[in-house]
Order: structure tokens, then sequence, then C-alpha cells
């Protein structure tokens, strides 16, 4: 790593080219394809429509075929007015055409609806069917559409709550996320967004951390009722949707999607919030090593060395092929594609989304990368990451667009695995033992953050979810109160939570869009540190079942999936396994701290 000047990264061109999905926004092919749409939905209605349950093995092949391709078509127009839609949030026309795609895309449901409808209704004797060996493709498909049998309405019911959706869920997800993006932070005279804005939360100077911090609370605070009143609206919709379709709590439609059973999601919750003393031990040691009498919230994340290393994107790219490369090369040449096939976005832009994710698009094309990067090591961290999306996605593809995507919980086990190689990769090159305690410090910081944080994001959601079905709307007031609850049981008195820290929980954006989803970063992170456990064990013979895992995309079980690697999602003590691996790198950093003579 080099120390770079700050104001340039190397990614200030690094935007992606979405010419594989459509030239433009405004090209023919866009409306040719809506035509095509059109005129198959009219075919496999008049051939479908009333049949369903009676189909043979082959015939149901048949439509299934026909159903899925309709589907991609669908997605890829979708999917690419979303795209278009994160780079530049407050363009007019980008809103536009992504509100056109999504009204397309709820009329083309509504009159696809009928088929899932009715192969949910069959006779379990219909339902039989799934295990023909004609339809072994399509297995596992059928199986989990079945399981939403009982929280199904009626067509009717089922095409109102589609096209209200969007000027409901969606429309609010939307305007949220617009709101968001509008939103300018004042810092020392200087008007940032949230991305930038958060990026000081890691300075090296604690002044800064605490001003940064204090004015993205002023700036949430201003923005209170927006959000306060946002909240409430999705979950009273989420309340509605639930006992409309008889769902027995807020969880079990995720639960559900996540191919879960709720006994499984407790036993994840359970296993992380008893082991809180692993939270409170690091950070007490983060207080040690920062040489503070006292932790405030702002310091949570703040280096335990002044230099702040900065990357140029070229050398980000070659610190994340090698490790890829050294893993096994055919994830270092799906990863290649991703540079040299412009299939990144990584330039820092003004009303671009912030954070990072990987769209896999459709099977018939690859995935895409958004990221803001700024040349922290952290934001090489975040490449590798999206980049083990990417590669999942694309690997997965050859399981067609109805079984390429994988639940939640299996979603982030390539992610988190590619940042555990880049990481060993960095340590593997220091010499310094300084620099190496700070990088695992940093490293702890992370992994805690996507599985203790993240498992706390759900006790809030659990907590909110439960007082709006008991107490009506909620004020800003009682949101704080449940978010600074849920915090205070995470820190203990290892860290002071500020009554500033309060308003945080209103700029989250997983609570709104994918209710349930946050604990499924805990799941995929505690499984990968096993599953790297296993690599580190097992060697080069590794990678080939770990691909073929990767491939299966969500075509089984995500325990079918995993037993061959030797993982036993079934087994209550596996998630104490991630979390031993976890304590066990806190006492490691608690040795070398001790070492460089730190008083720990």
């Amino acid at each position: 790593m080099t120390i770079v000047d700050t104001t340039h990264t190397g990614a200030e061109d690094v935007r992606w080219d979405l010419s594989d999905l459509y030239p433009s926004s405004n090209a023919p092919e866009i409306e040719a394809d809506v035509e095509t749409i059109n005129t198959r939905l009219t075919a496999f209605d008049q051939t479908y429509r009333g049949k369903v349950a009676g189909l043979s093995a082959q015939e149901m092949l048949v439509s299934l075929q026909e159903y899925e391709a309709i589907q991609e078509m669908v997605a890829r127009i979708v999917g690419f007015a979303q795209l278009v839609w994160t780079t530049d949030t407050i363009n007019p026309e980008s809103g536009k055409f992504l509100a056109k795609a999504q009204k397309q895309q709820v009329e083309f449901a509504q009159r696809l609806m009928f088929f899932q409808l009715e192969w949910r209704a069959a006779p379990e004797e219909t339902a039989k069917l799934a295990d023909d060996p004609v339809l072994k493709k399509y297995e596992h498909y059928l199986k989990v559409t079945r399981l939403l049998a009982p929280y199904t309405l009626s067509e009717k019911e089922e095409h109102v709550i589609t096209e209200l959706s969007l000027s409901g869920v969606t429309g609010w997800n939307r305007y949220f996320t617009e709101v968001m993006s509008r939103a300018k932070y004042e810092l020392d005279g200087e008007s940032l967004n949230q991305g930038q804005i958060l990026k000081f939360l890691h300075s090296a100077d604690r002044d800064q951390r605490q001003r940064a911090a204090d004015a993205f609370t002023r700036g949430l605070h201003d923005l209170s009722h927006t959000s306060t009143y946002v909240f409430n609206m999705l979950a009273a919709h989420k309340r509605s949707m639930d006992k409309m379709r008889g769902y027995p709590s807020w969880v079990a439609s995720r639960n559900l999607s996540n191919e879960l059973e709720d006994a499984d999601v407790e036993a994840l919750v359970g296993a992380v919030t008893s082991r809180y003393d692993i939270v409170q031990r690091y950070y007490r040691l983060h207080k040690k090593l920062l040489g503070y009498d006292q932790l405030y919230d702002y310091d949570r994340y703040a280096p335990v060395m002044d230099e702040e290393w900065h990357v140029h994107w070229d050398e980000a790219r070659e610190m994340v092929m090698e490790s890829f490369e050294k893993f096994d090369p055919r994830v270092a040449t799906i990863a290649t594609k991703f540079f040299e096939g412009r299939w990144i976005d990584a330039a820092l832009a003004p009303n671009k989304r912030s954070g990072a994710f990987s769209a896999g698009t459709v099977p018939s094309a690859h995935p895409y990368i958004l990221m803001n990067y700024t040349g922290t090591l952290r934001d090489v961290m975040t490449l590798a990451h999206e980049l083990g999306h990417g590669v999942h996605q694309y690997v997965s593809r050859q399981q067609g667009y109805l079984q390429a995507s994988t639940p939640l919980t299996t979603a982030e086990m390539a992610s988190t695995f590619c940042e555990m190689l880049v990481f060993d990769s960095v340590m593997a090159e220091l010499d310094d033992p300084r620099v190496r305690l700070a990088n695992r410090i940093e490293k702890i910081s992370d992994t805690f953050a996507t599985v203790f944080r993240q498992i706390s994001m759900n006790r809030f959601e659990d907590a909110m979810h439960t007082a709006c079905r008991t107490e009506g709307e909620l004020s800003k007031d009682r949101l704080s109160e449940l978010w600074m609850q849920v915090q205070r049981a995470m820190f203990g008195d290892s860290l002071t939570l500020r009554d500033e820290y309060s308003i945080w929980w209103s700029y989250i954006p997983h609570f709104l869009g994918t209710p349930g989803y946050v604990y499924a970063y805990a799941f995929g992170e505690l499984l990968v540190w096993a599953l790297y456990a296993r690599y580190q064990n097992e060697g080069s013979s590794f990678s080939g079942k770990y691909l073929a895992a990767l491939g299966k995309g969500g075509s089984q079980w995500p325990h079918e999936i995993l037993a061959p690697l030797g993982v036993n999602l079934k087994d209550p003590n596996f998630w104490h396994e991630g979390l031993s691996l976890i304590e066990n790198m806190v006492i490691q950093a608690e040795q070398e701290a001790e070492a460089l003579n730190y008083q720990v």
C-alpha cells in the first residue's frame, strides 16, 4: 500500500457501461421488448389459465420455461431502470423512467400471477409433480412456491395489493432513498452527503469524529419528521399485510423467504445476543489501545494508528485480484470481467446512491457493482466484498432466472469470504507489529458491525414492529428510546452512548426496504467464519467444493447446499462455533497489544 493524494483515488472514471442490458433509457429495444412481453403474456394466459393443476410433468416443464423467460425479460427492463436511477437519484428523467418500468412490472406481474396461484392452490396429489425427474431443474422452485400457499389470497386481492404497491411500499421506499440521497450535512463550512460525513467516523482525529457525528445527528434531526412518518407508514403497511395473509409474526414472512424455520432464526439471534460479552471485551481493549478514559459512540470505528492509508484504485484492484488468484484462478478470471467489461461504478458523484451493492440483473447478462470508492483500506474490503457477490451471482446464472438468486441468508457466503481472502493477504505482507494490530482491530470492528450490530438492529426491528402493533403510531422519541435500549444491551458499560446517538436509527434503509433483512448479515458472517476455518484446514481441495456450492444458487435448500462443505445448519451449536472464532481473534489482538506493552 502507498500513501496517495486523497483527492485523487484513481476511481474517478470508473463508471459502469450498462449497454449489455440496453443502449440507453430511450432505446427502441426497450419498447420492442415490452411489446414482445405483452404478446407472450397473452399467449401464456390463453394456454395455461385454469389448467395448471392438470398439467403433466412435460407440460409443466414447457410452461415453466416460458414463465421463466417472460420473467427474465421483465427483470431486464426493471433492473436496467434501477441501475440508471442509482447513479443520479434526483434526476427527474431517471425517476420517470424507473417509475414507468416499475408500473409495467406490476402490470406484467398481475397477468402472470394466476400461474403461481394455481400451483399453490393445487391439491397435494398434484404437488407431487415436483418430484418427477422431468422437472428436476425446477424442483426446488416448485416446492418453495408451495410454502406460501397458506398465506396467499385470491387473485383479485393479490392484484389489488400489487397495484397499490407502487403508491405504497415501493413509493415510500423510493421517496426515503431520494430524501437521504439529497440530504446534506454541514461540517467545517462544507456541505457533505451521507457517505462523505460518515467517512469521518473512521478518522484518526477524535475531535473531527465528534464534530462529524454531531453534524450527522443535526441533519438526521432536521429530517426526523419525514423519517419518522415513513417508518410508521411502512410498519403499518407491514402490519396490515401480515394480518391479511395470516403470518403469525412480523418476521415470519422474511424467515419463509430465507427458507429458514423460525426456530433456526431464534437460535441465531439467541446465540449472538448471549455473547455480547465479546463486544464489551473488545471495546474495553479498543479503549486501552486509544489511551482513552472513556469511549463514546463516535469512537466506535476510531483507528488505533494516527497514520491513515490511502489505496489507489489500481492498487486496490491488484490486491484483490492477487488474493483471488491464490485461492482459485477461476475466481480471479471471473472477477477480471468486472474490471475489463466495465461492470463496476466506483466513482464518487453528488446524487449517487450511498453504500455499495452487486446487482445480479438477469442470467442472460451479468452482475453490476456499485460502490463509492474513497481510497481507504475499508473500501478495498468493500470492493472484495462486492466482487464476491458478483462472482457468486455470475456462477449461479446457470440455474436460470427462477433459481439463480439465493435466499438472503446464503447471499453473503461469497462476499464475506472474499473479504477474508484479501484481509489475510494484507496481513501476510505487514511486518510492523503495530500496523498488524491496527489492521486486526479494523477487521474486528468490521466483523462486529456485521454480526453484533446487525443482530442489535434486528432487536430494534422486533421492538419497533411489536410496539407498532400494540401502541399504534410511534413518535420519534419512542423509536429513539427503543433504539437506545437495544444498543445499550449490546455495548454495556464498555462504551458511552450519548443522547445524540438516539436518532441514528432513522437513516438505515434496510428497516424499510426489506423488513427482517438484517439478521441475514450475521448469518452470512458467522457462516463464512466457519467456512474459512475449513478452507484453512483443507487448503486447495476446498475451493472446488466451494465454487460448486456457489454455482447452485438458490436451487436447493441452504442446508443441502452447505452440507458438502462440512456445515450443519441444523446443529444448534453451529453459531457458537463462529462466535468462538471471533472471540479468538479478539484474544489474539489482546496478546498482540500486550506484546507491544499496551496495558490490556
